[in-house]
């Protein structure tokens, strides 16, 4: 069952309107999808995260806008992390027959062994391509490395898959590995190494895959 998320379409967009929706515990959203006509709309702030913890972060919701029920899916969000509250939403309205390619975060589990010899554990890749049915798309995918040794490596190709959803990235992408100790102090003894977290990690960039 289709958990329910109750919307109204915003008429008013100027920005002393959306003081006054956001003081009355709501946010601003917008609803797009290539067969509908992006809406503003508005959603109950409380309700929101509730649906979330509810569906999880990739699940398929249904957005009630005054009685017009629509399939969708949290494809971004913004937050003030100060307050820890969303500000605003985009959901892509969604066919649950068709295919869609979105990505989805990569989260480590299990103590590695080469960890517990001293080694660092690395993870370059923190999100896949993936590409499925709104309603098989996962939450995060988990990739235990608990059987991990130093100077070993764990790839997208690792990832076991169950049929459910097809993985766009390379497969000799390197997920995580073990560093020897050495090698970790010499990383820290040399120059600073850059390191880029991931853009926007809260949200995802979402397109039909034309399947």
């Amino acid at each position: 069952m289709t958990t329910v998320l109750q919307a109204k379409e915003r008429k008013e967009l100027r920005g002393s309107a959306l003081k006054k929706l956001r003081q009355g515990g709501s946010i601003p959203a917008v609803l797009y999808g290539s067969k509908v006509e992006s809406k503003p709309v508005s959603i109950n702030s409380a309700d929101l995260l509730k649906t979330i913890r509810e569906v999880g972060r990739n699940g398929v919701i249904s957005l009630d806008v005054e009685g017009s029920r629509q399939d969708v899916i949290l494809t971004d969000y913004q937050q003030d992390h100060i307050k820890n509250e969303i500000v605003h939403a985009d959901f892509l309205a969604v066919d649950k027959s068709s295919k869609l390619t979105v990505d989805v975060t990569i989260v480590l589990t299990g103590e590695a062994a080469g960890v517990k010899d001293g080694g660092v554990l690395q993870q370059p890749v923190h999100q896949v391509s993936v590409t499925t049915t709104p309603d098989q798309i996962p939450s995060n995918i988990e990739v235990d490395v608990t059987s991990l040794q130093v100077g070993e490596t764990v790839t997208v190709a690792d990832i076991p898959v169950n049929g459910e959803y097809t993985i766009n990235n390379e497969g000799e992408e390197v997920i995580a590995s073990i560093l020897p100790p050495k090698q970790e102090e010499e990383i820290n003894s040399g120059e600073q190494q850059e390191s880029d977290p991931p853009e926007n990690e809260e949200g995802r960039e979402t397109q039909p895959s034309g399947e």
